[in-house]
């Protein structure tokens, strides 16, 4: 199996074939874009933590064309806010059958599985996987999830890992270098 050596190590030409394909991107919130745990304050406030690297990965994402969605069993309105910010249109929380979602999306958009990947960390985003042609899950990711995924993340959850996904899809369709000019 040819390997290639990327800013992540050596890939499989396999697996950046199906990085390359990629059209639709689907993630959980908690535990991918933030290191999954909640902040509660005594008035009931939230508080969730976004790295910026992320941010930057799913702008440069978006500026090729891929969608990104982001399918999440919780509701929040900081969750709402970070993903408007980021200019992501697909924002589906309190569900809790994820597989449905993401096929009634896939349906919306007119993508297939074979061009939609999905991230998630935990057992309730496996359905999404049962949809998408490229699972991946983090370092950090329940082992049941890590099992069925066909990339790991290097970077844990809310540290990078969702960058590390959007920069191999990126490299993958020949697009990682250059300016994106995201506002993160």
């Amino acid at each position: 199996m040819a390997m290639i050596d990327t800013i992540y190590g050596p890939q499989s030409a396999n697996t950046l074939k199906l990085f390359s394909r990629v059209k639709l991107l689907a993630c959980d919130v908690d535990g991918i874009f933030s290191d999954g745990r909640i902040y509660m304050g005594q008035q009931g406030e939230e508080l969730k933590a976004f790295h910026t690297r992320d941010g930057y990965g799913v702008k440069a994402l978006q500026s090729i064309g891929v969608h990104l969605a982001v399918i999440t069993g919780r509701r929040s309105k900081i969750v709402e806010q970070r993903m408007t910010s980021l200019g992501v249109h697909h924002i589906i929380q309190g569900c809790e059958d994820k597989q449905t979602a993401l096929a009634e999306l896939q349906k919306q958009l007119g993508i297939s599985i074979k061009s939609t990947a999905s991230m998630g960390d935990d057992i309730p985003d496996l359905g999404m996987f049962e949809v998408s042609d490229l699972c991946f899950s983090v370092t950090d990711g329940h082992p049941s999830v890590k099992q069925k995924a066909h990339y790991i993340t290097q970077n844990r959850g809310g540290f990078g890992a969702v960058r590390e996904i959007c920069d191999l899809i990126l490299l993958a369709k020949g697009k990682l270098s250059g300016n994106y000019g995201a506002s993160i």
